[in-house]
């Protein structure tokens, strides 16, 4: 293979992997969707061989579920999956302030860039646009990891985000967005790091989490409520009976991981 060769199918894997991505992040391929390899090369009109390495690097991303047999799948995540995500990113966030000035270099010229972030985000996000506020809040993200020192808890924190919103698209364009839902605090958010006012930045991060864990509270609220009605229709006079669902609750902010409770 000529090095010319090499760095086409190397664009050309990456930029599937991209635009499959974004299918997932838009909702357009749903959780559970399966497809092969032979599908989206066709789709796309490309070789199988890039299509394939573009498939395994969303699968090692978490995007998909793999199996020889079937091919592969848009992974399906749990409420449960959501607030361990939440749980692992505020851990993580946690331990780098712990000695922060080891973890964590601001670069005072990113920061425009990032305050551009941020304020779109919000009006994405107030103005009830998915689509703009998930490319926006990710890279929001992406630049804020650029501080970080280790690359390796930069790209897991980044790999973690983007599996929430492929948990989070759906649900919100069934049921809306709303501030019960969504969290507005990105510029807050940097404006703490632009001054270096550590314990505000600690407590802006807190509120985060402590916002993502009440709404996976409030959605499993709900599922429990929707799995008592199942039952007392199917069995109205067995142990799952009228009065058996769990009502939906109106959750206090829950104690996040670490320090922030």
């Amino acid at each position: 293979m000529s090095p010319s060769a090499g760095v086409t199918r190397s664009t050309l894997r990456q930029q599937i992997a991209d635009a499959l991505r974004d299918e997932v992040l838009a909702g357009r391929l749903p959780p559970g969707r399966e497809f092969t390899v032979k599908q989206i090369a066709e789709q796309y009109g490309v070789s199988a061989t890039p299509v394939r390495e573009a498939l395994f690097d969303l699968s090692a991303q978490g995007l998909l579920a793999s199996d020889q047999h079937r091919g592969f799948q848009v992974r399906e995540f749990t409420v449960a999956d959501y607030r361990a995500m939440a749980e692992a990113r505020a851990l993580v966030v946690e331990g780098l302030f712990r000695n922060p000035a080891e973890r964590v270099a601001v670069r005072p010229e990113g920061l425009a860039s990032i305050r551009r972030r941020a304020a779109e985000a919000v009006r994405a996000a107030k103005g009830g646009d998915l689509d703009v506020l998930i490319g926006y809040d990710l890279r929001f993200w992406r630049e804020l990891g650029q501080f970080v020192l280790n690359l390796y808890i930069a790209d897991f924190l980044t790999r973690l985000r983007v599996q929430a919103w492929v948990f989070a698209v759906h649900r919100l364009r069934r049921d809306g967005m709303d501030e019960n839902v969504l969290w507005f605090g990105h510029e807050e958010l940097v404006e703490a790091i632009a001054r270096g006012d550590r314990e505000q930045v600690h407590a802006e991060m807190c509120s985060y989490y402590a916002h993502a864990l009440a709404w996976a509270d409030r959605l499993e609220a709900r599922e429990a409520e929707g799995d008592g009605e199942q039952n007392a229709e199917g069995n109205a006079d067995g142990p799952a009976g009228p009065g058996s669902a769990v009502p939906p609750q109106s959750p206090q902010p829950p104690e996040s991981p670490g320090h922030c409770a």
